[in-house]
């Protein structure tokens, strides 16, 4: 009897142990927040080769200018990098891919060189992937693995226009695009109601008369053993949302398949402005619907409670414009039309201003204007040919700026490398689209040097949804240091950041925000301290300090 209460009393003991660790890991776990993202952008050809048994298909075999052809990078090639922790090092918890959909498979030159559609915004066929970029299988070991490591997926939707016309790719029905008249964006209308540039047909996003499937694509179903299966599969979609069978609603019904069969978290959305408004506001509906079905059929594959994330492309938007964006004849709040998030235009021009000036107007506008909403800034990006340090003489401080301000931190692939942005014999935004430098972080002591740099300032980011979404505070403006807190349900984070402070021994205030006798560690260097009459030393080699409880 002894015997038995006491093997009780050990099973209750460990049960009691058991049951404390999960509460505490619950009440202590970093809860992933999209206004504090640090993403990470890159162009899936351009980042990594992991398989080069698909770098040539489709009879895609011609001359092309110079970076205008497909050189290699892959799905298998993220995955690698994947696998080598390259992502969690940098502090990455959201991957942004260029879109992996089947691209035209012929190619035109747009007055910059015969180019391919490399950059997945040549689309030919929504419900396929291109094979240059990999295979369906490949995408779902992607999102698992990823997944796994808690970093999220975001993919690139297009529903704006088609790929290019040419001798190989017909042109989609005139019931389904318009191939004229070329926009001049001049007011509302005109940025809409046409083609962005010469023969790209410009999806009738607007319609909502019911429209056929495009023979070419029934004549590729067939052929590809695909046809019944993908037929039955609209049917049912039209019949659950009744929607009527226009374009615009085909193609949101593809784009969602991706959510319902890989789980994938958000879709960044190209060229948002250049349809009407509510667009995008039916394809959030669609994008919910198709996220609450995957967790439904995959409960144990449910990262945590957040919504699906889209983020919109709205040419020329910044963050001064708050919700609104001015056509000049008309005003459209994107925010109330489907989008969590814009991408800030303007944050490679105000990563000029200083620290404070540039934090404090961020801040102020998240926590209150766009409160609820968010922005995503970039220093550089894949058709920017403005970027904030286009010769790569601002490398850290490029991170410092935009790894430390409120809102989502855009990593554009290669700014934590130094990646060049101005490659010799290009023509266009080809430059900005050079192939991943890796080279140089293997064999450039600098190149390591700026890299490590990246990743200290992300892993800090990522650690702490109050460097991104939190109130932000100045406690002294010589030396320079602020504070940043979040609070949501049980969960709360505070920081405090000190920049260009002096190498060795420092002290600065922590404020209000660690009290007397808290342990502290800088981040940046590792070293540990203690809050003493509400101050923090530090000798450190560097003249940052990033400080965490301990």
């Amino acid at each position: 009897m002894k015997k038995l209460l006491f093997i009780i009393a050990i099973v209750s003991l460990f049960a009691s142990c058991k049951s404390t660790k999960e509460i505490t890991s619950k009440e202590t776990k970093t809860p992933f927040i999209w206004e504090s993202a640090n993403v990470y952008f890159l162009l899936t050809d351009r980042f990594n080769n992991g398989d080069k048994t698909n770098d040539l298909n489709y009879n895609r075999n011609k001359p092309t200018g110079k970076l205008r052809g497909f050189e290699g990078g892959d799905i298998r090639g993220i995955i690698q990098k994947l696998d080598e922790g390259y992502f969690e090092n940098l502090g990455i918890n959201v991957i942004w891919m260029t879109p992996i959909v089947e691209q035209i498979h012929d190619g035109v030159d747009e007055g910059t060189g015969f180019s391919y559609g490399f950059h997945g915004y040549w689309t030919r066929d929504w419900s396929a992937l291109d094979a240059n970029f990999g295979t369906k299988k490949d995408l779902a070991e992607l999102v698992q693995k990823a997944h796994a490591k808690g970093i999220r997926i975001m993919l690139d939707a297009v529903i704006n226009h088609t790929g290019p016309v040419t001798s190989e790719d017909a042109v989609y029905p005139t019931d389904w695009v318009r191939t004229s008249p070329k926009c001049q964006y001049n007011n509302y209308e005109n940025t809409i109601a046409c083609t962005l540039v010469e023969n790209l047909p410009d999806v009738k996003t607007e319609s909502n008369q019911a429209v056929k499937l495009p023979p070419f694509l029934v004549e590729k179903w067939k052929k590809e053993g695909r046809y019944e299966e993908e037929l039955a599969e609209l049917d049912a979609f039209f019949a659950k949302t009744n929607y009527p069978r226009a374009p615009k609603y085909y193609i949101m019904k593809w784009l969602s398949d991706y959510i319902v069969d890989y789980g994938i978290d958000g879709y960044r959305v190209d060229t948002a402005k250049h349809t009407t408004e509510d667009v995008w506001a039916d394809f959030k509906k669609v994008c919910d619907a198709a996220f609450a079905e995957f967790k439904a059929k995959n409960p144990k594959k449910v990262l945590d409670n957040n919504s699906f994330f889209t983020v919109g492309e709205v040419y020329g938007y910044n963050i001064g414009s708050k919700r609104i964006y001015d056509f000049g004849d008309k005003k459209v709040d994107y925010y109330a039309n489907g989008f969590t998030g814009l991408i800030n235009f303007d944050f490679r021009n105000e990563a000029k201003m200083h620290y404070e000036p540039l934090f404090s107007k961020y801040e102020s506008i998240l926590q209150n204007d766009l409160k609820g909403n968010t922005v995503m800034n970039y220093v550089s990006s894949h058709d920017d040919g403005w970027p904030f340090d286009k010769k790569r003489e601002k490398t850290f401080e490029s991170a410092t700026k935009l790894l430390l301000t409120p809102g989502i931190s855009q990593v554009y692939y290669g700014d934590e490398l130094a990646r060049s942005l101005d490659i010799e014999g290009t023509q266009g935004d080809a430059t900005l689209r050079s192939f991943m430098n890796w080279d140089d972080l293997k064999n450039n002591p600098k190149t390591a040097e700026i890299n490590l740099h990246w990743q200290k300032l992300g892993q800090f980011r990522r650690n702490h949804p109050a460097v991104g979404a939190g109130i932000h505070k100045q406690i002294s403006s010589s030396p320079y240091v602020f504070s940043r807190e979040y609070s949501k349900d049980n969960f709360t984070d505070k920081v405090v950041v000190g920049l260009d402070l002096p190498i060795g021994n420092k002290t600065i205030s922590v404020g209000t925000i660690f009290e007397n006798g808290t342990k502290i560690k800088d981040a940046y260097s590792g070293k540990t301290s203690e809050v003493i009459n509400g101050k923090v030393t530090v000798d450190s080699e560097f003249g940052i300090l990033l400080l965490e409880k301990n």
